[in-house]
């Protein structure tokens, strides 16, 4: 009984780790946290942001707010919610590959200061992100929901499978408490059971919820392995570019599956 309250002690203690790290939700500062483990809770993070997001477009439309509006809103919110700690990502990472030396290239990604490439690719996602959910007319929690959970799974993949690119930084230790295949599988299993779930509840949207799943999967290894090929392995940086690439990438085929 001592060793089950004990583990399940230390759960909770990487779960709420991990809702500090993803998120700008602030925690009593004495609590004690443990951090080592929370790349595991990634995707169910990303579950709650969509769910989060999810009842602000509810209220949002309920006010009469129109689609464009409320769409670039709630982008806004999905920044501010995790504090930027993606975009930044996206912005690093895209400096980065405009520098063709490697050495160089992680000399630049560590630069605070933001480079062209780095700010055209924010704005990039931010636009594709906004354009694509302002064009989604309904089940939009839904579809918030899977975006931000398979997008984390895909953070999840790449500190699996790929190698950290310094001998120090700000996500290294991701991959040096990550257990495979365990963490990997928690992710997986939550979001296929999640979307099993919503199947029986919302029988009728079956196949849009099969295409959710099936691209959310496909875009999380094809985005995770793409920066990998581009840059021979992550940083801490490159973790938070493939979660906003997957979202705005799986918003940008969501707009397709509600046209079949």
């Amino acid at each position: 009984m001592n060793k089950i309250f004990t583990r399940g002690t230390k759960l909770l203690k990487s779960f709420l780790a991990a809702i500090v790290f993803y998120t700008v939700v602030p925690l009593p500062k004495n609590w004690v946290l443990e951090f080592g483990q929370i790349a595991r809770w990634a995707p169910l993070i990303g579950v709650i942001i969509g769910i989060f997001l999810g009842i602000i477009d509810w209220i949002l439309y309920q006010v009469g707010m129109q689609p464009l509006t409320c769409s670039i809103l709630l982008v806004l919110i999905w920044i501010a919610l995790t504090g930027g700690l993606h975009l930044d990502g996206v912005i690093d990472t895209a400096d980065g590959l405009a520098v063709l030396d490697p050495q160089r290239r992680l000399e630049v990604m560590n630069d605070s200061v933001i480079g062209a490439f780095g700010a055209m690719a924010a704005i990039a996602i931010i636009l594709l992100k906004s354009a694509a959910l302002s064009e989604i007319p309904s089940y939009r929690w839904l579809i918030l929901v899977n975006c931000a959970g398979w997008a984390r799974f895909s953070q999840v993949v790449a500190i699996a499978f790929y190698s950290y690119l310094k001998p120090a930084g700000k996500g290294k230790f991701h991959k040096e408490n990550f257990c495979f295949p365990q963490d990997i599988l928690l992710g997986l299993v939550l979001l296929l059971c999640l979307n099993g779930i919503l199947t029986y509840f919302n029988p009728n949207q079956w196949l849009m919820l099969m295409l959710l799943s099936i691209s959310g999967f496909s875009t999380a290894i094809a985005v995770s392995w793409w920066f990998n090929k581009q840059l021979g392995g992550y940083t801490g940086d490159v973790y938070g570019s493939v979660i906003e690439w997957t979202e705005g990438i799986l918003l940008l085929l969501s707009t397709i599956f509600f046209n079949w």
